[in-house]
Protein backbone atom coordinates (compact mmCIF):
# COMPACT_ATOMS: atom_id res chain seq x y z
CA UNK A 1 0.00 0.00 0.00
CA UNK A 2 1.47 3.30 -1.08
CA UNK A 3 -1.03 5.40 0.91
CA UNK A 4 -2.07 3.38 3.99
CA UNK A 5 -3.75 6.17 5.98
CA UNK A 6 -7.38 7.24 5.87
CA UNK A 7 -8.19 10.82 4.76
CA UNK A 8 -8.17 13.37 7.56
CA UNK A 9 -11.23 15.55 8.08
CA UNK A 10 -12.20 18.13 10.68
CA UNK A 11 -15.77 19.37 10.31
CA UNK A 12 -16.31 23.07 10.99
CA UNK A 13 -18.74 24.02 13.74
CA UNK A 14 -19.69 26.72 13.11
CA UNK A 15 -18.47 26.98 9.52
CA UNK A 16 -16.30 29.93 8.48
CA UNK A 17 -17.87 32.51 6.18
CA UNK A 18 -18.35 31.75 2.50
CA UNK A 19 -15.90 33.28 0.03
CA UNK A 20 -15.83 34.00 -3.70
CA UNK A 21 -13.77 31.85 -6.06
CA UNK A 22 -13.97 32.15 -9.84
CA UNK A 23 -17.43 33.75 -9.57
CA UNK A 24 -18.86 31.04 -7.29
CA UNK A 25 -19.65 31.31 -3.57
CA UNK A 26 -17.75 28.62 -1.70
CA UNK A 27 -18.93 27.62 1.76
CA UNK A 28 -16.24 25.72 3.70
CA UNK A 29 -17.64 22.58 5.37
CA UNK A 30 -14.53 20.82 6.73
CA UNK A 31 -10.74 20.90 6.71
CA UNK A 32 -9.52 17.99 4.60
CA UNK A 33 -6.21 16.29 3.82
CA UNK A 34 -5.12 12.99 2.36
CA UNK A 35 -2.26 11.13 0.81
CA UNK A 36 -3.56 8.99 -2.04
CA UNK A 37 -2.71 7.18 -5.24
CA UNK A 38 -4.15 8.61 -8.43
CA UNK A 39 -6.35 5.95 -10.00
CA UNK A 40 -7.65 8.04 -12.89
CA UNK A 41 -7.83 11.61 -14.13
CA UNK A 42 -10.46 13.49 -16.13
CA UNK A 43 -10.14 17.07 -17.39
CA UNK A 44 -13.18 19.14 -18.32
CA UNK A 45 -13.43 22.23 -20.49
CA UNK A 46 -17.03 22.50 -21.65
CA UNK A 47 -19.42 21.41 -18.90
CA UNK A 48 -21.04 23.84 -16.47
CA UNK A 49 -18.50 23.03 -13.73
CA UNK A 50 -15.35 23.43 -15.82
CA UNK A 51 -14.82 27.10 -14.93
CA UNK A 52 -14.64 26.13 -11.27
CA UNK A 53 -13.58 22.46 -11.37
CA UNK A 54 -11.25 21.82 -14.33
CA UNK A 55 -10.10 18.37 -13.13
CA UNK A 56 -11.51 15.38 -11.31
CA UNK A 57 -9.21 12.77 -9.83
CA UNK A 58 -10.24 9.30 -8.76
CA UNK A 59 -8.07 8.71 -5.70
CA UNK A 60 -7.37 5.57 -3.68
CA UNK A 61 -5.92 4.99 -0.23
CA UNK A 62 -5.46 1.93 1.96
CA UNK A 63 -5.98 -1.23 -0.12
CA UNK A 64 -6.95 0.92 -3.12
CA UNK A 65 -3.37 2.21 -3.28
CA UNK A 66 -1.97 -1.34 -3.61
CA UNK A 67 -0.71 -2.28 -7.10
CA UNK A 68 -1.70 -5.94 -6.61
CA UNK A 69 -5.31 -4.86 -6.02
CA UNK A 70 -5.37 -2.28 -8.80
CA UNK A 71 -4.08 -4.79 -11.37
CA UNK A 72 -7.38 -6.66 -11.02
CA UNK A 73 -9.60 -3.59 -11.53
CA UNK A 74 -10.63 -1.61 -14.57
CA UNK A 75 -10.95 2.07 -13.64
CA UNK A 76 -12.32 4.99 -15.67
CA UNK A 77 -14.02 8.35 -15.33
CA UNK A 78 -16.78 9.86 -17.43
CA UNK A 79 -19.29 12.70 -17.00
CA UNK A 80 -17.92 13.59 -13.53
CA UNK A 81 -18.28 10.01 -12.25
CA UNK A 82 -15.67 7.38 -11.34
CA UNK A 83 -16.32 3.77 -12.37
CA UNK A 84 -14.57 0.53 -11.58
CA UNK A 85 -15.19 -3.06 -12.58
CA UNK A 86 -13.58 -6.43 -12.00
CA UNK A 87 -14.06 -10.04 -13.05
CA UNK A 88 -12.64 -11.29 -9.73
CA UNK A 89 -12.69 -9.23 -6.55
CA UNK A 90 -9.13 -8.88 -5.18
CA UNK A 91 -10.57 -7.45 -1.93
CA UNK A 92 -14.16 -7.20 -0.68
CA UNK A 93 -16.42 -4.89 -2.68
CA UNK A 94 -17.04 -2.66 0.34
CA UNK A 95 -13.28 -2.14 0.80
CA UNK A 96 -13.11 -0.86 -2.78
CA UNK A 97 -16.06 1.48 -2.18
CA UNK A 98 -14.76 3.01 1.05
CA UNK A 99 -11.10 3.38 0.01
CA UNK A 100 -11.56 5.28 -3.25
CA UNK A 101 -13.43 8.38 -4.31
CA UNK A 102 -13.96 10.74 -7.20
CA UNK A 103 -12.85 14.20 -6.15
CA UNK A 104 -13.84 17.44 -7.89
CA UNK A 105 -10.76 19.64 -7.38
CA UNK A 106 -10.88 23.44 -7.26
CA UNK A 107 -7.35 24.91 -7.38
CA UNK A 108 -6.97 27.71 -4.81
CA UNK A 109 -4.21 29.46 -6.78
CA UNK A 110 -1.93 29.22 -9.82
CA UNK A 111 0.66 27.13 -7.97
CA UNK A 112 -1.93 24.48 -7.15
CA UNK A 113 -3.35 24.65 -10.69
CA UNK A 114 0.14 24.06 -12.13
CA UNK A 115 0.76 21.13 -9.77
CA UNK A 116 -2.63 19.65 -10.69
CA UNK A 117 -1.75 19.76 -14.40
CA UNK A 118 1.32 17.56 -13.67
CA UNK A 119 -0.65 14.82 -11.89
CA UNK A 120 -0.86 11.49 -13.75
CA UNK A 121 -2.53 8.15 -12.96
CA UNK A 122 -0.33 6.01 -10.73
CA UNK A 123 1.19 9.01 -8.95
CA UNK A 124 1.17 9.39 -5.20
CA UNK A 125 0.07 12.82 -3.99
CA UNK A 126 -0.59 14.79 -0.84
CA UNK A 127 -3.58 17.11 -0.96
CA UNK A 128 -4.68 19.65 1.67
CA UNK A 129 -7.63 22.02 1.61
CA UNK A 130 -11.29 22.24 2.48
CA UNK A 131 -14.42 20.34 1.55
CA UNK A 132 -16.88 22.93 0.25
CA UNK A 133 -20.32 23.64 -1.07
CA UNK A 134 -20.20 25.70 -4.28
CA UNK A 135 -23.11 27.95 -5.22
CA UNK A 136 -23.30 29.25 -8.77
CA UNK A 137 -24.78 32.63 -9.72
CA UNK A 138 -27.32 30.70 -11.83
CA UNK A 139 -28.71 29.15 -8.66
CA UNK A 140 -27.42 25.57 -8.69
CA UNK A 141 -25.34 24.08 -5.87
CA UNK A 142 -22.59 21.46 -5.77
CA UNK A 143 -22.08 20.10 -2.25
CA UNK A 144 -19.21 17.90 -1.10
CA UNK A 145 -19.79 14.58 0.53
CA UNK A 146 -18.61 14.65 4.13
CA UNK A 147 -18.15 10.87 4.49
CA UNK A 148 -16.03 8.29 2.69
CA UNK A 149 -18.50 5.41 2.86
CA UNK A 150 -21.13 6.67 0.43
CA UNK A 151 -21.50 5.71 -3.24
CA UNK A 152 -23.36 6.98 -6.29
CA UNK A 153 -24.53 10.50 -7.15
CA UNK A 154 -23.61 13.00 -4.43
CA UNK A 155 -20.78 10.84 -3.07
CA UNK A 156 -17.97 12.93 -4.61
CA UNK A 157 -15.80 15.22 -2.57
CA UNK A 158 -15.63 18.85 -3.71
CA UNK A 159 -12.24 20.11 -2.57
CA UNK A 160 -10.86 23.66 -2.45
CA UNK A 161 -7.23 22.57 -2.87
CA UNK A 162 -4.83 24.84 -1.03
CA UNK A 163 -1.80 22.57 -1.29
CA UNK A 164 -0.95 19.75 -3.69
CA UNK A 165 2.36 17.89 -3.73
CA UNK A 166 3.44 14.90 -5.76
CA UNK A 167 5.19 12.45 -3.45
Amino acid sequence: MLAPDEPQQQDYAPPPPAFDAHGYALQPLAAFALTARVLSRADYRWDRLSGLVPTDLALGWGPMSDSAVLEKLSIEQSDRFFYWSTATFPIPRRDIEIHAANMHLIPADRTVAAALRRVRPGALLRLEGQLVEARAPQGWTLRSSLVRDDTGPGACEVVWVQRLELQ
